[in-house]
């Protein structure tokens, strides 16, 4: 195995990084790769489909599935459970992990987003740098369509999120969300 460069392991432990890095360049391209003949599979090749998955992320479980077009960065940095599904349109921006549990629905066109810029420090902005914090999305959530999830965010088990919310912060365990930012509505 080859030692992991400064920028990547900066990146594993959620530091700032640049993203223009040229090991973190070359695991970005190798993913589009693979997302590229993922999403050009036709309707029939499901068994491909599976296994560009089990060789492009860090985990699925079984039954899960993945419907295109897809789109992330790095891919082994995301772990789908068992019974899960992305619908249509889903983009997972995994710098740092995505964990998503057993029996998930995630709608068409959500977004869960790790990368984290430096807000103050333009200079830092414009050399490329940034950091990224995990998202945790527990067993049997449902996220609606066009949800977007931000950095460092955890759903817990049983949550539903209205579809279009933006959710900033954790979320607890059975309870409905929504909103922009998303905010609890009700217990489930």
């Amino acid at each position: 195995m080859a030692p992991v460069g400064e920028h990547k392991q900066r990146m594993l432990a959620g530091e700032l990084y640049r993203d223009n890095d040229p090991e973190l360049l070359a695991e970005r391209k190798h993913c589009q790769r693979l997302l590229d003949r993922f999403n050009a599979t036709t309707a029939d090749q499901d068994e491909e489909r599976s296994a560009l998955l089990a060789e492009l992320l860090g985990g699925i479980g079984e039954g899960s599935w993945v419907m295109p077009r897809f789109q992330c960065d790095y891919g082994y940095l995301i772990t789908l459970g068992r019974n899960s599904f992305l619908n249509y349109d889903a983009i997972l921006m995994d710098c740092a992990p995505i964990t998503i549990g057993d029996d998930v629905s995630i709608g068409p066109r959500a977004q869960l987003l790790t990368a984290l810029h430096p807000v103050a420090e333009h200079d830092l902005r414009r050399e490329r740098w940034e950091s990224a914090a995990p998202i945790s999305i527990g067993d049997n959530v449902w996220l609606g369509g066009g949800v977007i999830v931000c950095p460092g965010v955890r759903i817990g088990a049983d949550t539903v999120v209205g579809a279009g919310s933006v959710v900033t912060r954790d979320l607890p365990e059975r309870v409905l969300a929504a909103g922009n930012p998303c905010r609890v509505i009700r217990p489930l």
